[in-house]
């Protein structure tokens, strides 16, 4: 069996303040702190530990990361950053409170902007100051692949080869690999890992700093998936009249 943790970041400044956040690279929060730091509470109290770890190149998935691995000891472990983990990027939305965008726009079209599968939110444009061009972290991406707003599907695109090329291969070789990321990085994870269907994924949530734990098969398919909880137990994750991935089994595809 090999196993999988994935972990969302914890409370940012921007999720406290209600804004969209995507690719703009804020700061945890002191509760985002004190979230991960139970995260990492919950881990070493359920025996779990790790060889290779991997995140975003965002700060508040990489502290989260850190703190995760100074709690348990484990900062001399090996850790991978890669924009391919980045949140789902919002666009022109970035910055824009959630509440007064659904009062412009309607709740209808912010939700749609936020959770559907294959609607991109308005795009940024190049010479926006809160465009990502000039930043060093994508120089290597380019202008043109530089994303300009996604949909979930298309943050999914750019998860699942990251999945494949690098986290799969060392699940392979026997690591026990933590991945901390952000909400709809880690949700097309997880759409990928279990066949989830395009309807079902949007309405998936993965809670800030709440440990998410896949057991795999030799397939790489998914086995068993819960959540750590609060009391020391787990909170078993099902799908709607199905059993996983081993229905549809794509996940190391």
């Amino acid at each position: 069996m090999h196993r999988l943790v994935l972990l969302r970041h914890g409370q940012s400044v921007w999720n406290r303040e209600d804004l969209f956040t995507g690719w703009t690279d804020v700061d945890l929060t002191e509760q985002g702190v004190a979230e991960t730091r139970h995260a990492a509470a919950l881990l070493k109290q359920a025996g779990f530990d790790f060889d290779v770890a991997f995140t975003s190149v965002l700060k508040r998935a990489i502290k989260t990361l850190h703190i995760v691995l100074e709690d348990m000891d484990r900062l001399w472990l090996p850790v991978h950053k890669h924009w391919r983990l980045n949140e789902r990027h919002y666009g022109a939305l970035q910055g824009l409170n959630k509440t007064e965008t659904a009062a412009r726009h309607g709740a209808d079209m912010v939700f749609t902007w936020r959770r559907s599968w294959n609607v991109p939110p308005p795009p940024i444009e190049p010479d926006d100051p809160r465009s990502a061009v000039s930043d060093r972290r994508y120089v290597g991406l380019g202008k043109a692949n530089l994303p300009r707003g996604e949909s979930l599907k298309d943050t999914t695109d750019r998860v699942i080869p990251f999945w494949r090329d690098n986290m799969c291969p060392a699940l392979r070789l026997g690591a026990r690999v933590l991945v901390a990321a952000h909400g709809n990085s880690l949700r097309g994870l997880v759409k990928h890992l279990d066949n989830v269907p395009d309807a079902d994924i949007p309405l998936f949530e993965i809670p800030t700093s709440r440990p998410l734990v896949y057991e795999l098969g030799t397939d790489l398919i998914p086995l068993r998936r819960y959540f750590l909880t609060d009391d020391g137990g787990q909170e078993e994750i099902t799908w709607p009249e199905r059993t996983g991935a081993a229905q549809g089994g794509s996940a190391a595809a």
